[in-house]
């Protein structure tokens, strides 16, 4: 006898909502144990007309609701049309997962004559090294710059490729531009709380020169980060189905990735080493409305940081 209890589910919150785990081959055998014949097809046509296909899981249900999350999506959207529109640059910060370097196995497939041998186990110990990408995504060229680490995911390593990308790149894309939009996580090497990301991040603006508006998106809103859906989900695809034993075989796939919309890519191997635990200047944190200017709106996640001497 078929359990329709235990075969198929629902969501309170969405009545319309209805899945089965039973393949339509296994309905068919419940359905002859209750001597009805009924083919495996048939229940196939079935599932089309209750439209019940194939379908992964989907993370929209968000683990806690933040104060004021709706209020600084709008702030970060109007922010980022009014620095296109001037032809300023908006650029887009995180960091992807750490990738470990070895005959690893990696979803995805590729074309060849047999499968690729990897370990059977994904044991961290058994690497060969660990490498940790840090992208900045331009979002109104369409560019992305990764960086390969080696270290530590520390706000200076964070401010170390920002300012290489913008000494080798991006200041001839934005020759006369006097201030960078900054979109940020909340967390990890851009926290939004920590006073050693904002020291590093004031000591950034001295060295280019700029004014940083920086513009943290709420807890547990990171995916919507624009680097997320336009640069770190297409370097994942360009690095599936293979192998990555050295860094400079990931820099070189990573340099690789494209989209019909146009999207480049440059890579840089950041071989520096970046100590963690370091504590940010007493001086600093006691006067730290002297440097940073906190936006009178939800400062918390929205402030500038302007070139002056210390």
């Amino acid at each position: 006898m078929l359990d329709t209890h235990q075969a198929i589910g629902g969501s309170p919150q969405q009545p319309g909502l209805k899945w089965t785990h039973l393949r339509p081959c296994a309905v068919s055998a419940h359905l002859a144990e209750d001597d009805l014949a009924v083919s495996s097809y048939l229940v196939q046509q079935v599932y089309k007309h209750l439209h019940l296909g194939r379908r992964k899981m989907s993370k929209r249900l968000c683990m806690k609701q933040v104060a004021h999350r709706d209020e600084q999506f709008i702030t970060i959207a109007q922010l980022t049309q009014a620095f296109l529109e001037a032809g300023l640059p908006v650029l887009s910060l995180d960091t992807k997962k750490k990738e470990y370097l070895g005959p690893f196995y990696r979803p995805g497939t590729g074309f060849g004559t047999a499968a690729l041998p990897v370990y059977d186990h994904d044991f961290s110990s058994a690497a060969t090294g660990r490498i940790i990408p840090h992208g900045i995504y331009d979002v109104g060229q369409n560019r992305g710059y990764l960086t390969l680490g080696l270290s530590h995911d520390t706000s200076a390593f964070a401010c170390d490729n920002l300012r290489h990308f913008w000494i080798e790149h991006l200041q001839w894309q934005y020759r006369d531009a006097e201030m960078v939009l900054l979109l940020c996580d909340g967390g990890g090497s851009n926290h939004v709380r920590h006073y050693m990301v904002k020291q590093d991040l004031y000591r950034l603006a001295q060295a280019l020169e700029l004014t940083l508006v920086v513009a943290h998106y709420p807890a547990y809103c990171s995916k919507w980060n624009p680097i997320e859906h336009r640069l770190f989900c297409h370097l994942t695809h360009a690095w599936q189905g293979t192998t990555l034993l050295s860094v400079e075989q990931a820099q070189a796939l990573a340099a690789q990735t494209t989209t019909q919309t146009g999207l480049e890519v440059a890579v840089w191997i950041n071989r520096r080493e970046y100590p963690t635990g370091r504590q940010a200047n007493e001086e600093f944190k006691e006067n730290l409305d002297q440097y940073i200017d906190f936006s009178e709106k939800l400062p918390l996640w929205n402030y500038q940081i302007h070139p002056r001497l210390l």
